[in-house]
């Protein structure tokens, strides 16, 4: 097989899934579990445009939440506690026991502890003077609203 190998900064969705799908496809027949379902709760303006909320995904038992944005004129309300619990309960209906999410010291690690998450690892000086805290929450601990 002839191929080549080039760096680029450039991706498009077809790039991603290119990567991304034989992957899964890989992890299926190792593990026999094909449950990968993205997971979005949505805060939206006056026009349906998006203006923050949560992305994530729920997988082999555990909720990931990769993003979380409230857009500043709409923080301190409990708006992300509120994306929150609503992915955590619909991670909790899809069969989910776990949930994991990484944060930064200049970001929330205070908002996800209330939350009821815990620290299991930190990457120091990313970026440099910061740290990076990779957090865990069991779901039976989903707090009511």
């Amino acid at each position: 097989m002839n191929f080549t190998i080039r760096t680029t900064e450039t991706i498009d969705e077809a790039v991603h899934s290119a990567i991304l799908d034989p992957l899964v496809a890989h992890n299926e027949r190792e593990t026999g579990i094909k449950d990968h379902r993205p997971l979005a709760v949505l805060v939206s303006d006056a026009d349906n445009n998006v203006i923050g909320g949560l992305w994530g995904r729920t997988a082999w038992g555990w909720l990931f939440v990769e993003l979380l944005f409230v857009p500043e004129s709409l923080r301190g309300r409990g708006l992300g506690t509120e994306l929150m619990l609503r992915a955590e309960t619909e991670a909790l209906a899809r069969g989910c026991h776990n949930a994991w999410l990484d944060t930064y010291d200049f970001q929330a690690p205070g908002f996800y502890e209330r939350l009821g998450y815990s620290s299991f690892g930190e990457l120091k000086d990313y970026p440099a003077g910061f740290s990076r805290y990779f957090m865990k929450k069991a779901l039976g601990n989903v707090l009511p609203r």
